[in-house]
């Protein structure tokens, strides 16, 4: 989808200025109580605010100085959280409005007799409704999303796709959804209307894009139930610990030493607001990563699914396979020689338009370096390939020459009074065995051989697919083959399995199947005949180019048409749980630097052995607060282009993604707290801020 790449008038400036702009607003109560764990800190800094205009009419809860710092930089904490959030959402809408501008109200020729292409009406694209005929023509943008009913036609779709190269949509067959926004370069089309005004596809990307129908996961809301729970512990604590000093104050005749400042501060560094503050960038920005790969997400459930899935049903043609056979070998029979099979392979291919039958040309060229027919000496007549005869061929000066599948070819032969031997049976079997197709050719009633005709598995499949193991994932392809030739082709790939002579029936109740052992399972498709096997995965892509049927059965759909995509997004869903949880690991180590940093600090009145703790040499209580309040606000802040860009993704077992999580944001969580706090210290002393 070019508009998500490259978003005209939206610098990284502008979308910084906006969110910056955006940070401010979202101060409002009802945003902020939105976020609990911020909440606290927006309430935190309210009441440190009141406690800092107290102090100026005389009513002292701590000097008035250190006050109005904490309350300056508990504001900042809490905007440097909205601006994370507003910074993930500013990306959204520039994607969106791109969208909006690729969009614009065009006439349609509504028609009232399906029959008469001529008597339509023209209105509006915004009065078009649901079931709704219209007629489209080369040069026009096409009104509305529909489906195509009667025409073919080539179509612009890079204002949606961002794919320059048009595709045909037709009537009938996979291919026949178009999208709003896009146009027609030649032909013409008959397209019926499958949705209403303001729910088309392009209303649904805007939507998805911009955040507003963008829901909370399972995941994430429990997370945050996780992340409220420790911050009734922290405020339970906090409230103890002012308790527990005054009552120890008072025995002595003294005032409590703690002051509500310093336990606003502390419950502050004490409550998770790094993982907080960032938790709804995180998810925003998992979103926009799937759309710059060009894939819609009808819900973020599907992402995150997308991150747990461990089976992945993968068509055979055109993600495994390139998709078009070629030819791979010329196998005489009979005695025939190699060079005279491929020189009639090669006649009977030349009309040949398929890629199958170019690619026998090609190979005879290659091996024989037979070309420069004189074609005009030949008195060639071609024989088109048909469904009922399933052979193709040609009528030459040197007599017929037919090929086609091994049964139709036999059946030619022997009806000619020719023999199909044993040994051409044999040649068949073991191209089949292979994975292969085999196309027998014969001339004038007489068997020649074999054309060995081979799926070509794509590059890197093999090693894809090992990488998926690793993170115990488990592939299985689904093909129409064969059982024989699925086993060949799915020992190449390196697939874990395979489903031969797939049905729609059969693929349901794979699906079920492995659900039903607590499986999440992924799948691709595209036509009609796959949407209850879409609607039954967890994670369902449907091709941009199928039919409505598999698009609306699917949660996600892919504008690029990839079958290989499906792949891509769910690294980009494990990337979102990855960056998830090695945040949420960071935030909690942290806690314990800042344990260090401030409970001997606010003790050591009361308890000057707690001076043994302050193992970073913390200057004095204010700063060691100050500091420590100061690093929980950077720290957002500095966290905010890992949380955009996701934590770096490695195919690996569970074990080792903990042990490298743990290793790096949890080892790290600890140890740069301790050295950002004491060089904040540093500098408030340093600089005459705190004495």
């Amino acid at each position: 989808m070019s508009v998500n790449k490259n978003m005209p008038g939206y610098s990284s400036g502008k979308i910084a200025a906006e969110a910056l702009k955006a940070s401010f607003i979202k101060l409002a109560p009802a945003t902020q109580a939105k976020n609990p764990v911020m909440l606290l800190v927006y309430i935190s800094a309210i009441l440190t605010t009141i406690l800092a205009a107290l102090s100026l009419c005389g009513i002292d809860d701590a000097p008035f100085g250190f006050t109005a710092g904490i309350a300056a930089v508990l504001w900042l904490t809490s905007l440097f959280a909205n601006f994370a959030e507003a910074i993930a959402e500013g990306r959204g809408k520039a994607q969106a409005d791109s969208l909006r501008a690729s969009r614009r109200d065009v006439t349609a020729h509504l028609l009232s007799d399906p029959k008469d292409h001529d008597s339509f009406t023209d209105v509006a694209s915004a009065a078009l409704g649901k079931g709704d005929l219209f007629i489209v023509h080369a040069g026009e943008q096409i009104p509305a999303d529909g489906e195509v009913v009667e025409g073919a036609a080539s179509v612009d779709e890079s204002a949606i796709t961002g794919e320059s190269a048009p595709v045909i949509r037709e009537a009938g067959g996979d291919r026949s959804a178009v999208t709003g926004g896009t146009t027609i370069l030649s032909d013409w089309l008959v397209v019926r209307v499958t949705q209403e005004e303001g729910e088309s596809f392009l209303d649904k990307m805007i939507a998805m894009v911009e955040g507003a129908a963008r829901k909370r996961t399972p995941n994430e809301i429990a997370l945050e139930i996780l992340l409220i729970a420790f911050t009734i512990i922290f405020v339970l604590v906090t409230m103890s610990l002012y308790t527990f000093s005054g009552l120890l104050a008072s025995e002595e005749g003294a005032a409590n030493p703690l002051s509500v400042t310093a336990m606003a501060a502390l419950l502050v560094c004490l409550a998770p607001t790094t993982i907080g503050a960032l938790l709804s960038a995180i998810g925003i920005a998992g979103m926009n990563r799937l759309n710059r790969a060009n894939v819609l997400a009808m819900s973020g459930r599907a992402i995150e699914a997308a991150g747990d899935v461990d089976i992945l049903l993968l068509d055979k043609t055109g993600t495994i396979t390139l998709g078009n056979r070629q030819a791979s070998e010329f196998i005489p029979v009979d005695g025939c020689s190699k060079r005279d099979l491929a020189d009639a392979a090669q006649l009977s291919s030349l009309a040949d338009e398929t890629p199958e039958g170019r690619s026998i040309v090609v190979l005879a060229k290659q091996e024989f370096g037979i070309r420069e027919r004189q074609l005009e000496n030949e008195r060639l007549s071609f024989i088109p390939f048909s469904a009922a005869t399933r052979m193709s061929g040609v009528n030459c000066k040197e007599g017929e020459i037919r090929k086609g599948a091994s049964d139709a070819i036999r059946a030619y032969v022997e009806k000619a009074g020719g023999h199909f031997s044993e040994e051409c049976r044999n040649v068949i079997d073991r191209v089949a065995k292979l994975g292969g197709t085999p196309l027998v050719v014969a001339k004038n009633g007489r068997v020649l051989g074999v054309i060995y005709l081979k799926d070509i598995i794509k590059d890197g499949v093999k090693e894809k697919f090992a990488d998926l193991r690793k993170m115990g994932i488990r592939t299985i392809m689904i093909t129409g083959d064969n059982p024989v030739t699925a086993t060949a082709i799915a020992a190449e790939a390196g697939v874990d399995d395979f489903l031969a002579e797939a049905t729609p029936e059969a693929k349901l109740a794979l699906i079920r199947d492995y659900q039903a052992k607590g499986h999440l399972v992924a799948m691709t498709g595209d036509g009609s005949n796959d949407a209850p096997a879409l609607a039954q995965a967890d994670v369902a892509v449907a091709m941009n180019t199928g039919t409505q049927a598999a698009k609306e059965a699917g949660n996600m759909v892919d504008l690029d048409s990839s079958p290989t995509k499906l792949i891509e997004i769910v690294r980009i869903g494990k990337q979102l749980l990855m960056t998830r949880g090695a945040l949420t690991t960071f935030s909690i180590a942290n806690d314990l630097a800042k344990y260090f940093a401030i409970i001997p600090a606010l003790f050591v009145v009361l308890f000057p052995q707690l001076q043994a703790l302050n193992i970073m040499k913390l200057h004095s209580p204010e700063s060691a607060i100050f500091s420590a309040v100061i690093y929980n606000a950077l720290i957002i802040v500095a966290l905010i282009p890992l949380a955009l860009r996701g934590v770096k993704y490695k195919e690996e077992s569970s074990g080792q993604l903990l042990m490298r999580n743990l290793m790096i944001y949890g080892v790290g969580g600890i140890v740069i707290p301790f050295i950002a706090i004491k060089i904040i210290d540093m500098i408030l002393i340093g600089t005459g801020i705190l004495a």
